[in-house]
């Protein structure tokens, strides 16, 4: 059976996390490693912060000064990874997650928290593995993006809704 450990760390205040929120996490995690193929034991981290925390990374790593939903930090390139000494796990790299930004988006969005943080976690463990999404109209973003529902599909959170304007 193939191993996947996710740590998950809550840094934050702000948002009382939710019960079943973290196994939830972990499910995505999983079905995101499974549809990729992977088939060698991984650890991954996942930390949740709150706006401010995540404002201050963005301007750190990114040169961007404002908050995000959720930053990805890859510990591996091209499909090589470092390991865990104590495990032999390949460490895949750290999401970070602001809960008070997925709380607004998913007000915005009329969806569930829930399926917001699951989302985020789909949409940065994505970006650990080397999709991309930064020419926005592009292919590379379209491939994400079909990635991400496909695995939210399979988890039964796929999108409630579609957004169709009103041309009245």
């Amino acid at each position: 059976m193939l191993k996947i450990r996710v740590n998950i760390f809550d840094r934050q205040k702000v948002i009382e996390v939710p019960s079943g929120l973290k196994l939830l996490i972990r499910k995505c995690c999983c079905a995101v490693i499974r549809d990729e193929g992977i088939n060698f034991p991984v650890e991954v981290d996942v930390t949740f912060l709150d706006n401010e925390q995540i404002r201050k990374l963005n301007l750190e790593y990114r040169n961007k000064d404002f908050d995000t939903d959720v930053l990805s930090f890859p510990l591996g390139e091209n499909g090589v990874y470092d390991k865990n000494q104590e495990t032999g796990a390949a460490m895949l790299g750290d999401i970070v997650i602001s809960l008070e930004k997925a709380d607004r988006q998913a007000e915005i969005y009329g969806h569930s928290f829930s399926r917001e943080v699951a989302f985020l976690t789909v949409h940065g463990l994505l970006h650990i593995l080397g999709y991309d999404h930064e020419d926005a109209e592009g292919l590379d973003a379209t491939k994400m993006r079909e990635r991400e529902e496909k695995i939210l599909r399979q988890l039964g959170l796929a999108k409630e809704m579609s957004y169709i304007p009103d041309n009245n």
